[in-house]
């Protein structure tokens, strides 16, 4: 029998290929698992939704606490420490260019003229740049009163991006050691000095004087190289013009 095929129609209805029908359960299944797994979801965070909210609650508070002290806190009582060393450190200075300093390094440790000295200034801003700069005047301050045992606690506590002033702050240290008594102590320091910075202006400086106690502590071969290596590399420092001696003497005993 023919079979009646309606006008217009382009094609009749096709058998679904095996295939299909197999793809077509599949994905089935696919959405059917990510469902159950979506519902199994809902149930753990509907059971612990109060624990959720109470940890987002947390976290909220804590982001705009830190951000509340960092503008409302932080950031004036960094300006306000930086206002209190200005004073403290022009006293600095007075001192370092004064034919009478001590009375003046006094003055900046502790303050005057109704400022903070830096002693004030590292109890009540610690934390802030000037805080820990402080730390550093303060120690150059007892090296200069000759109080090293404070100069040494002071620098020791000054840590500080600034690789100069970091360099600095080791080799006072090592001065600090030197005078007291502690050789090997000063000689370490005075390594660390150098090998933090190999700039000019200290460089060579602390290569001379861990040259010099090297020798004195038997350090024969490491005080030589330091000495030549401020003779190759600092050529223009005055270092470098009391090294020959030194080269000289120490080549003789090898």
């Amino acid at each position: 029998m023919a079979t009646y095929k309606k006008r217009g129609q382009k094609k009749s209805l096709a058998t679904i290929p095996v295939k299909e029908i197999e793809s077509e359960s599949t994905t089935a299944e696919v959405f059917e698992t990510l469902d159950t797994s979506a519902s199994k979801t809902e149930q753990l965070v509907s059971k612990y939704q109060k624990f959720i909210l109470i940890a987002i609650v947390l976290v909220t508070i804590s982001v705009l606490s830190y951000l509340g002290y960092k503008t409302y806190i932080y950031e004036p009582k960094k300006l306000e420490a930086v206002g209190e060393l200005s004073q403290a450190q022009y006293y600095f200075e007075l001192a370092v260019n004064s034919q009478n300093p001590d009375s003046l390094y006094l003055r900046a440790l502790n303050g005057g003229e109704g400022k903070f000295g830096f002693l004030d200034i590292i109890e009540n801003y610690e934390g802030t740049p000037a805080g820990m700069l402080a730390n550093y005047s303060a120690g150059m301050s007892y090296l200069n009163l000759k109080d090293y045992v404070n100069a040494i606690d002071y620098l020791d506590k000054f840590k500080s991006d600034d690789v100069m002033l970091s360099a600095l702050a080791k080799g006072a240290i090592g001065d600090a050691f030197a005078q007291i008594g502690q050789p090997e102590d000063a000689y370490d320091y005075y390594v660390a000095a150098f090998e933090i910075s190999d700039n000019l202006f200290s460089a060579p400086k602390y290569l001379y004087k861990a040259g010099m106690l090297g020798f004195n502590l038997g350090k024969i071969n490491n005080a030589l190289e330091y000495f030549k290596r401020i003779k190759a590399e600092f050529p223009n420092s005055k270092e470098s013009k009391l090294v020959d001696v030194q080269i000289g003497r120490l080549e003789s005993l090898k």
